[in-house]
């Protein structure tokens, strides 16, 4: 495993290129090693690596159980979020533009916090920045930072099988939000116990978050959206709570679904084309640049998911500015080296006309 550091940047580049030389002496790319558990040694976890010793439970598989509450919940949610939309031609600009704002906020408290940072630890928050990431994602409200962190290394680890809470193999519906629908599979529970999760235990921002959460979220996701626009230029209560609150996170919820659902099922695979995971630009565009998925699948230790930088990637360009404010540091990079050599070798070919 070899390292670039580079102090301005505060950028680590990771990576390593094997080569066979032919007998004529022109090298030619055979494979690329990355070697994971030294990689992440770097980072202090292992747990989003794909495990390729799990194998399904033979037998007949474990009956559906419906989460009533769930069910009713999620339908009221969206019943609320449409008729929020009958509402925006009422509503003032500043109460539309005050929506943008909370999803952009709360949208980052996924990805930028309980994704990128605290999933992948694939680069380092200072305590201001964790404490304004965990806002965002009280925002959000898509379960506390420590239980998405367990259910998401577990999606990676034993992705598209009867351990992935969201296993995109039954079917569009079960991975977008089937899943919430239904209890969690054994093997889903099973693995998560399993995991090693003392760096988000030994986090006091993350464990406060947790202790709390359900006053944070009555406070962040619905109260503070609704409250501003009435309080501040008189909008009325009704518009306030439907649009920045109820709409706002129906469609947050569901710009972070299609990341397990569509970027599973549509596009291409030009890292790795034996794993489901795809590259799907509009579904980056919806959830801030996490739709390239093909490639953080195969490789998950990437500060900015993706080999494009800013390219429909809002998040990475809050993580780099947060670099540049000195709030962040230590970005996790796949050097160009080893991208290319992964391509080679493993993709579908379709880099090469992209």
């Amino acid at each position: 495993l070899s390292k670039e550091f580079s102090s301005a940047s505060s950028t680590t580049t990771v990576g390593t290129v094997t080569s066979r030389v032919t007998r004529n002496g022109d090298a030619v790319m055979e494979k690329d090693l990355l070697n994971h558990e030294d990689l992440a040694g770097d980072r202090g976890m292992i747990d989003d690596i794909f495990d390729e010793t799990y194998r399904e439970k033979e037998g007949p598989k474990p009956s559906m159980r419906y989460v009533w509450r769930n069910i009713i919940l999620m339908s009221l949610l969206h019943l609320g979020g449409i008729f929020g939309l009958t509402l925006i031609p009422s509503a003032k600009i500043q109460t539309l533009a005050w929506a943008i704002l909370c999803f952009l906020v709360s949208a980052l408290g996924i990805t930028a916090g309980s994704h990128r940072l605290w999933s992948h630890r694939s680069y380092k928050a200072t305590l201001p920045l964790r404490i304004f990431l965990t806002i965002a994602n009280s925002m959000a409200f898509q379960n506390d930072i420590y239980e998405w962190v367990r259910d998401h290394r577990v999606h990676h680890k034993f992705s598209e099988t009867d351990a992935d809470p969201h296993n995109a193999m039954r079917g569009f519906f079960f991975s977008h939000i089937g899943w919430l629908l239904v209890r969690k599979h054994p093997d889903v529970i099973e693995k998560g116990q399993k995991l090693d999760l003392s760096d988000i235990k030994a986090d006091k921002v993350v464990m406060f978050q947790r202790r709390y959460y359900k006053p944070s979220v009555v406070l962040l996701c619905f109260t503070l959206p609704t409250v501003v626009p009435w309080y501040f230029w008189d909008e009325s209560i009704v518009i306030s709570f439907f649009i920045p609150a109820i709409l706002r996170y129906t469609i947050g919820l569901n710009a972070t679904w299609l990341v397990n659902s569509a970027a599973h099922m549509f596009g291409n695979r030009p890292y790795d084309q034996h794993i489901n995971p795809r590259e799907n630009p509009l579904v980056s565009l919806g959830a801030l640049g996490e739709g390239f998925h093909n490639y953080h699948h195969t490789f998950p230790y990437d500060y900015s998911t993706s080999e494009f930088g800013w390219r429909f990637n809002i998040t990475t360009a809050f993580i780099d500015l947060m670099c540049l404010l000195g709030l962040a540091s230590d970005r996790k990079k796949v050097s160009k080296e080893v991208i290319l050599a992964r391509k080679m070798r493993t993709g579908d070919g379709s880099h090469k006309s992209g």
